[in-house]
């Protein structure tokens, strides 16, 4: 429970937050796209893509990264918090400045604030699709926000536009965002244009095999689980998994979820080197669970297999956005070796596969240029 001392806290600060904002918003706007993330301190390669469409159409347009992680949110430690609060202030200079600001995740500035009408705010949420519950839908979960928190931050607030992947996928982030429907533009990710590129494909595979020699000899299972902030049960399923795997027929990789403080234990291979995006192109058949990294291994038509272990308590605890085991397109089992034995029979629906990333994600060749043509529709207002 939020105390009242503490939103008392929060509708102080915001209104000291809007007094200096006012300043900034003295500040003639300027033809500028400003991109701000939560999700690392470095730009994504999608806001990279991004950046360079708006370049190569109009180097006149300034783009503007501003990309700083907070962990631990609310419970961030004290310097954490100062260095965020400094941070929050170039925040508000550039999106004052902005005539379009796109996110990839929760914006405190961007929802608690009064915003110029010139600034319009795009939400390109950082997930192909979902399988969880987020956001309103997840409030009060065990692993959601607390209502009192979620609305004293006005969570999720001040979008003129968000993206989805495909048509299916906006009855989920209408939802998640409590938003209405119309805001909701099909616009796929730029990662969608990685998914389909051989060149981008052949050269990071070059890259996974010139540190990973042996990964070339045999077929590569990537197992991408999602995260579990308890994970004493999940370290002894990941174990059973490792075991169930024939490591003299198959290469076994595990890309645990970066908050994860789980251990990949040998036989497995960690591959720290590399994200799991990029191990998609290297994978012969991908293991997850509730993880949305299953709709872009869909699209790379790669098979998966579902190793729900912890269903009912994860279902139970914060909920999925699905019909679990009527969606997913392959196998499903809490039991390793029941996955492996799948795996190993080599037979897959792969139509039930095109279906589901069909389905889940527009399947269009330029995802980055519709974007880079909504944003100068957008300037040019």
């Amino acid at each position: 429970m939020i105390t009242k001392i503490k939103l008392g806290i929060i509708k102080t600060g915001t209104k000291c937050l809007n007094v200096i904002y006012a300043i900034f918003k003295l500040l003639p706007v300027r033809n500028k796209v400003t991109m701000l993330s939560r999700q690392s301190n470095v730009p994504s390669d999608e806001f990279r893509m991004i950046k360079k469409g708006i370049n190569l159409r109009d180097k006149r347009v300034k783009v503007v990264f501003l990309c700083h992680t907070l962990d631990g949110g609310v419970h961030a430690s004290l310097s954490d918090k100062v260095k965020y609060g400094f941070h929050m202030l170039t925040q508000m200079f550039h999106i004052a400045t902005s005539k379009v600001a796109i996110l990839d995740s929760y914006c405190i500035v961007i929802s608690l604030l009064k915003h110029k009408k010139e600034l319009k705010v795009i939400q390109m949420w950082h997930s192909m699709g979902t399988m969880k519950k987020f956001g309103y839908t997840a409030l009060d979960t065990k692993e959601g926000s607390k209502s009192e928190l979620a609305y004293a931050m006005k969570m999720h607030r001040n979008y003129d536009y968000i993206f989805a992947s495909a048509e299916s996928y906006k009855d989920h982030l209408a939802k998640g965002f409590n938003c209405d429907a119309e805001k909701i533009l099909t616009m796929p990710l730029p990662r969608l244009d990685l998914l389909n590129s051989d060149k981008y494909g052949k050269k990071v595979r070059e890259r996974i095999y010139r540190e990973y020699p042996k990964f070339k000899e045999k077929p590569l299972i990537l197992y991408c689980p999602t995260f579990r902030k308890e994970e004493e049960e999940f370290q002894k399923a990941l174990k059973e998994l490792t075991d169930a795997v024939d490591h003299g027929n198959y290469n076994f990789v595990v890309k645990l979820h970066p908050l994860s403080q789980a251990s990949v234990e040998e036989p497995a291979v960690g591959a720290d080197e590399f994200s799991s995006f990029e191990m998609l192109f290297a994978a012969d058949y991908v293991i997850s669970d509730y993880s949305c990294i299953v709709y872009e291994a869909a699209v790379r038509r790669i098979p998966l297999y579902f190793y729900n272990f912890d269903m009912e308590l994860y279902a139970d605890g914060r909920g999925l956005a699905l019909d679990y085991e009527q969606e997913v397109p392959g196998p499903v089992s809490d039991d390793a070796k029941e996955i492996i034995a799948a795996i190993e029979t080599k037979e897959y629906d792969m139509d039930a596969l095109k279906r589901f990333a069909d389905k889940y994600v527009n399947p269009v060749g330029h995802a980055t240029k519709d974007i880079v043509d909504f944003v100068f529709t957008l300037i040019n207002e």
